[in-house]
């Protein structure tokens, strides 16, 4: 296990506190990285004794979710998915959801052992999350679940798979906000802009790449959004759900029936907000996750 406490990265926290109406009196965070069969895993430490796991997008890194932490103002567990942000990269390029839980696993066993946790999960890393719970049950008390499901189609994500299919270097990091902002990946150029230089490195010649590995696949290399096998483990499971879409996100309508009828326990709520709800909407999804917290067994449709 390795410690860093690097205060530059956390630069932004004061901004966005003031964004969501968290006390200035910021939290501790730490990064702290973990070996696991994918290499290492970095994450962020919020407190101690986190109860809350948070898993990222593809293309994402472990920062997307620093709004609705300091939202929620809960300990937490933030994780940059193997491939993304600080962790090692594959060299088989696998970051498949149930790879990806067996890095997760491996960081829960050593960061919050014998912990249930609830397990909040976006885009990649809701697919993960279900992946960890078919794998370690043990491990997850309750599923956060954020635009996004096993029904999800390949075309519904188009605007992410396009997006990352596209130029792999950059002559400046205002050159990926404006290209984002086209692509309707957000809607501030301020939290794009924070979001930005928290995922990119600038290279001696000063041109600028992503820190994920999606941005620098191998020849031939493909991401498969095939996530129909993980429909079982929600079925069967009575694990508590909460599935949060965004209006204007990758779900359909008749993707989120498909849910409904699948998953009959799970509370569904929408949040006006694109497919990275917890950028757009960080204190909606914060509230959201809160009351599905503050019910036992997990909130029902009757309670929202």
């Amino acid at each position: 296990m390795t410690v860093s406490d690097d205060p530059t990265e956390f630069e932004f926290l004061a901004e966005e506190a003031a964004e969501v109406g968290a006390p200035a009196d910021l939290p501790s965070v730490s990064r702290v990285g973990v070996t696991t069969p994918s290499g290492e895993v970095s994450t962020l430490l919020w407190g101690e004794s986190p109860v809350l796991t948070l898993l990222h997008g593809g293309g994402l890194n472990a920062h997307t979710w620093d709004a609705t932490l300091l939202a929620l103002g809960r300990p937490a567990l933030a994780v940059d998915l193997p491939g993304h942000g600080d962790s090692a990269w594959r060299d088989d390029f696998d970051y498949s959801p149930r790879t990806n839980a067996a890095a997760l696993a491996t960081v829960l066993d050593a960061l919050a052992p014998g912990t249930r946790q609830t397990v909040v999960g976006q885009s990649l890393g809701g697919v993960t999350a279900i992946a960890l719970a078919e794998s370690r049950p043990d491990l997850v008390e309750r599923l956060v679940i954020v635009d996004v499901s096993p029904g999800l189609r390949a075309e519904d994500a188009a605007q992410v798979t396009n997006f990352l299919s596209g130029p792999l270097v950059f002559s400046s990091r205002e050159e990926i906000v404006e290209l984002a902002l086209a692509a309707g990946i957000g809607s501030s150029r301020r939290a794009l802009t924070r979001g930005v230089v928290l995922n990119t490195r600038i290279r001696d010649d000063g041109t600028v790449v992503f820190k994920h590995h999606l941005g620098s696949p191998p020849p031939g290399a493909t991401l498969d959004v095939d996530f129909h096998d993980l429909w079982p483990t929600l079925e069967n499971s009575e694990i508590p759900v909460l599935l949060v879409r965004g209006t204007q996100g990758f779900l359909s309508p008749p993707t989120v029936d498909e849910f409904r009828t699948r998953v009959p326990r799970a509370t569904i709520v929408e949040i006006e907000a694109g497919h990275n709800v917890q950028e757009q909407q960080p204190a909606a999804l914060a509230a959201a996750i809160a009351t599905f917290l503050a019910v036992p067994g997990g909130l029902r449709l009757e309670d929202v």
